[in-house]
This record gives C-alpha cells, sequence and structure tokens, in this order.
C-alpha cells in the first residue's frame, strides 16, 4: 500500500501544512490569543455565531485540503516556496479564483474569530488578506509569470485574483 515515494510526498506535504498554514491558522491565533487575554472558550452551541463560525472553519478547511491535494496530484508540488508546484494547477477552484488556498485560510481566521468572539482574530484575519493583497500582485504573481510564462498570464487574464468568478474558466489548449 505505502512505499517509498508516497511516503516521501506525504512528509514533505506535512512539512509545508505544519510550517506555514499551521502557523497563520494555529500558532499566531493561539498567541494572539494569549497575548491579549482572549477567551478560548467558544460561544455556546445555542448561540448562531458557533454555528457561523463553525460553517466558515469548515470550509476553510476543506478548500484547504482540496487546493493542497490539487498541488499535490496536479502540480507535483506543495504550496511551499521551497518544493513549489512544478505544473500550472488550473482545476477545481483554480478554475473560478487565483488564490484558493488563500481564501481559505481567510475563511479558517474569520471562523476562529466568530466562534471565539474575538476582534483581535479578526483583525488578525484582515491584516493576513491585506498581506496578501500587497504580496501577491508585487511578488508572487511575477515568480508565477516567470516560471509558467503564457500559460499564467492567460489564466491572470481570465481568473480574478481573489473574488471567483460563477462560470469555472476553461483553459484554451
Amino acid at each position: 500500500m505505502w512505499n517509498n515515494a508516497s511516503e516521501v510526498i506525504i512528509l514533505k506535504l506535512l512539512k509545508a501544512i505544519l510550517i506555514l498554514p499551521g502557523t497563520v491558522g494555529l500558532l499566531i491565533p493561539f498567541s494572539i490569543l494569549t497575548l491579549t487575554g482572549g477567551d478560548f472558550r467558544p460561544h455556546s452551541p445555542t448561540n448562531i455565531m458557533f454555528w457561523l463560525g463553525l460553517g466558515f472553519l469548515v470550509a476553510g478547511i476543506s478548500l484547504g485540503i482540496w487546493t493542497v491535494s490539487l498541488f499535490s496530484k496536479l502540480g507535483k508540488g506543495t504550496p511551499a516556496p521551497w518544493e513549489p508546484p512544478r505544473k500550472l494547477v488550473v482545476a477545481g477552484p483554480y478554475r473560478h479564483v487565483r488564490n484558493p488556498m488563500i481564501t481559505g485560510m481567510i475563511l479558517i481566521l474569520s471562523g476562529q474569530a466568530i466562534i471565539l468572539g474575538s476582534g483581535a482574530l479578526a483583525i488578525w484575519a484582515a491584516v493576513f488578506f491585506i498581506g496578501n493583497a500587497i504580496y501577491f500582485p508585487l511578488a508572487e504573481e511575477k515568480g508565477l509569470k516567470d516560471r509558467f510564462g503564457s500559460d499564467y498570464v492567460e489564466y491572470m487574464d481570465n481568473v480574478p485574483r481573489w473574488l471567483p468568478r460563477l462560470r469555472p474558466w476553461k483553459q484554451s489548449k
């Protein structure tokens, strides 16, 4: 069932997930709540905010798992900059929006803020989004253009960065 190649792939994915989303979605929120004296207890399940936040969390985690699996299976890489996909991924949620992994993380961070009723975590979610909104056009997209050339330029021209298009985009090739 398992072989060395699949074990190596799983270890690379786990490393990328623990270091990047683990830091953004667990370590930083934990640190923020600890430093601000925030409450780690969620709203009661009888409170609508609990269910709203849980919906955001589940949607974000699901989107994260889906996008990481697409990076591995189709892109032959990981979300980590030290092991990036070797092929441009334009399947699944990537047919609707260019950065579904970031969208998933924003859903996770927003879900945490809602479930815990934490303004500090809501600010962290906003800071995370603003940081990425600055970083992607200035750095990430240039690197993707260099790696994937005209395929990425066509993708950029047809798929929005943050707000998903309703109809999935089909690559011309």
